[in-house]
């Protein structure tokens, strides 16, 4: 049981963070859901709830008045719960699918992933995913040497993000505690919120975000300007929502646990 003024734990979200640059796969999965029950969701509109358990996510893209105008007038009434549970029951499979097909690493996971296991720091995933999408994509980064310590999806807890029960329950499996020995990295902003409550190091990561939007092809395709341009929108969102610090990429996490590291030992917490 570790409990001195250093990181012992990385809890690390899944699509976004360390792999699915750019959070394609549940983004899609919910756009063909709705497409299949007769509404056009943009992209944007899916990809605002990010980080929430998924059937959280639907009830949250319906509650958009735009969306939930447009439901109205395919379906001839408002929305309900039973909409809820049957887009739910839709987006299931095609998550389970997605995951699986957009699981590659993001680059640079596996040699930050191997520093900190050098420092002895443990690893734990984190995701929205139910069980069956986050046991898909675990299997599939598994093969290409990604296997956190823990991994533990919204269905394992009594709430998911951005109750900080995935944290809790990471924290007590990895034998790691107070919670400012802890950091939580994520791509949305409900990831940072997830960590504020939990009182951990809340941090975003930028360029494979879901607040980014943009695949890695898209990505490496732009100016430096323009990137640079990006990353700073998505900086100050993340720092808006509280984050304690934020990160071009996982790859620069070793450098952030430095510097985490120096502010714990002068007696800087997390949220301040």
């Amino acid at each position: 049981m570790s409990t001195g003024d250093s990181i012992d734990l990385a809890v690390l979200d899944w699509a976004g963070t360390v792999v699915d640059f750019g959070c394609l796969a549940p983004t899609g999965a919910f756009v063909q859901a709705f497409a299949e029950a007769g509404v056009e969701a943009t992209w944007t509109e899916t990809r605002r709830p990010m980080g929430l358990h998924k059937k959280d996510h639907i009830r949250e893209m319906l509650r958009d008045p735009s969306l939930a105008s447009r439901w109205k007038a395919a379906n001839g009434k408002d929305w309900s719960e039973a909409d809820v549970d049957s887009l739910y029951l839709r987006v299931t499979p095609l998550q389970v699918k997605a995951a699986t097909e957009h699981a590659d690493l993001v680059p640079g996971t596996l040699d930050a992933i191997a520093d900190l296991r050098q420092r002895g720091i443990k690893i734990a995933g984190s995701t929205g995913y139910f069980r069956e999408a986050a046991d898909a994509v675990a299997e599939h980064a598994a093969a290409f040497g990604y296997k956190p310590d823990f991994n533990i999806g919204a269905d394992d807890v009594p709430a998911g993000r951005p109750a900080p029960w995935m944290i809790f329950r990471s924290m007590e499996h990895c034998g790691v505690f107070p919670p400012h020995r802890v950091v939580k990295v994520g791509d949305t902003l409900v990831d940072i919120e997830d960590g504020r409550n939990a009182g951990v190091w809340s941090v975003g990561v930028v360029e494979s975000s879901n607040e980014m939007g943009l695949s890695l092809s898209e990505w490496t395709s732009l100016l430096a300007g323009v990137k640079e341009e990006k990353r700073r929108a998505v900086r100050e969102r993340f720092l808006d929502a509280g984050a304690d610090a934020v990160i071009d990429s996982i790859a620069g996490l070793p450098g952030l646990i430095d510097d985490l590291n120096r502010r714990l030992q002068g007696g800087t917490r997390p949220g301040r």
